[in-house]
This record gives C-alpha cells, structure tokens and sequence, in this order.
C-alpha cells in the first residue's frame, strides 16, 4: 500500500493536541482502509507531519477530516525505504498497539552544507592569512542569510558551515540568499572571487552536545560535494516539502552515493533570476 507524509499547519497546538488527533485517526482509520504510523510535531513552527499507508492520498485526508478535522496543507507520496533511511524502522502496527511509540517531541529538520569550493588551492596561492580573509567572508554572508531564515548554525566545518531548519522554505531562501550575497560580494570586489556550493537534505537527525548526527546529516553532505561550485543542490524531499513556496527547481537526476543502498532523486535550485 502506498505511504504518505503530510504537513498540517498547527498553530497554538500542544504535544496533548497532537497525540489525541493521532489517537483520532487510529480509532476509525480501518473505515478507510489507513494505517497511521507515527507523526512528528514541531511547536517552535506550529507544525506537525504525520506517516500514513493508504490506498490513495484521498482517502488519507478524508481519515483526517473525519477524525479531527485537521486537513493537511501537503502530501506526497514517499518510498518507506528512504524514509527509513532518515528516521530508522517503521513499525507497521507501533502506533495502534502502543501510541507512546510516536514521536510527539520530535520533528523534521533540515540539514544544509554550504563548502568552499578550491579553499585548498586558494590557501596555495593566498597563504593563510589571505585565505582565512575570504573565508570570513564567506563566514559573514552565510551566518546573516541564517538569522534572516531563523537557520541555526551546528558547527564550522573549516571550509564551509553545517546548519539546520524547521522550516523547509527557510532553508531554501537561506541557501538563495547565500548564493546571491556571495555573487553580490564577487561583483563589488577586485580581489579572489569566492565560489560556494550548497546542498540541503530532509530528516529527522540526532541531536547530542548541541551537534547532529545521522543519515540525514550524511546525505546533505554528500549532496554539498556532489553540487557543483554556485549550485544549490537539494534532495527529492526537500522539493516536495517546498511545493507552493514559489521556489524554481531545475533538472532532476538520480545519484548512488556510496554507503547508501538506494540512487537519491536531486534538483537543483534555480537562484540567479535576481
């Protein structure tokens, strides 16, 4: 049966609210031949997505209408093995047998990558002290575009910047506003043009001592190498999550990164028209 994840917009909603919706739809979900899997609730941007199998994604929102009322503002249809590559096993009947096993304070995060692109050659030709002038550079315009699109910045990577986002939308504009201030930057300056490449996946990450880890983390990374320098290159779900963000995306392509067993959908982000 296919499997669904939705966004609904929760705004003023409890971890409380959220559970009892779930609880709603599990109690009458076999009346539209669904299985509901687990949700995730993010207060800080009154949020929540919920994991469904059903026959089509209209019979998964007419269980939510029944249930709750609570009609999603997206839904795509998801491979559960990609889907278990961000967030570990699905247990089909976790949710109706145990409704502790969902995941109500958790949520979905968005993991960018931003890398220098030639940094080592760059250190070659402008020694130290020149490089790491172009890397405060770089430092400078990243960190604005992630307070203007509430981005939080994990750590430094020593030739670019990792950073998360509970917002889909916020972590494209950011990546948008990165390129164009880069490109501003180069356009206004005679010295080394500075060239950046930045790639964004979707998941559900770990968190520990203020640092994330996991598959999420690893896919955006390896997305960040695979982009070319100027490219903002995202995962197949972080498109579908920005669907009526006004956002352009280019051609798609299908790449098998290495510790990964399936070929993950990528597209680019068209940023330049401004």
């Amino acid at each position: 049966m296919p499997l669904y994840m939705d966004m609904h917009e929760t705004p003023g909603a409890t971890e409380e609210d959220l559970k009892k919706a779930h609880l709603a739809d599990i109690a009458i979900q076999d009346q539209y031949g669904c299985n509901s899997l687990t949700y995730w609730f993010n207060k800080e941007t009154g949020t929540a997505n919920c994991l469904v199998e059903a026959p089509n994604a209209e019979q998964a929102e007419a269980l939510h209408r029944a249930s709750h009322g609570l009609v999603a503002t997206k839904m795509i249809e998801v491979n559960r093995a990609v889907v278990e590559s961000f967030m570990g096993h699905i247990d089909q009947t976790a949710a109706a047998i145990d409704p502790a096993t969902t995941q109500t304070g958790s949520s979905l995060r968005v993991i960018l990558f931003t890398d220098m692109v030639g940094s080592t050659k760059m250190t070659q030709a402008l020694g130290d002290e020149g490089a790491m002038q172009v890397l405060e550079v770089h430092d400078t315009i990243v960190r604005a575009a992630l307070d203007t699109h509430r981005g939080r910045e994990v750590k430094h990577t020593g030739d670019g910047i990792m950073a998360s986002f509970a917002s889909v939308a916020g972590s494209v504009n950011s990546a948008i506003e990165m390129q164009r201030g880069i490109r501003d930057h180069n356009q206004a300056s005679s010295g080394t043009n500075l060239q950046v490449r930045i790639g964004l996946s979707a998941g559900e990450p770990v968190e520990q001592n203020r640092d994330l880890f996991g598959t999420s983390v690893q896919l955006a990374a390896r997305i960040c190498d695979h982009a070319a320098a100027d490219e903002i290159l995202v995962s197949h779900t972080v498109q579908e999550l920005s669907a009526g963000k006004g956002f352009e995306f280019g051609p798609t392509d299908d790449v098998l990164f290495k510790g990964f067993d399936a070929p993950t959908k990528l597209s680019l982000v068209v940023w330049r028209a401004n």
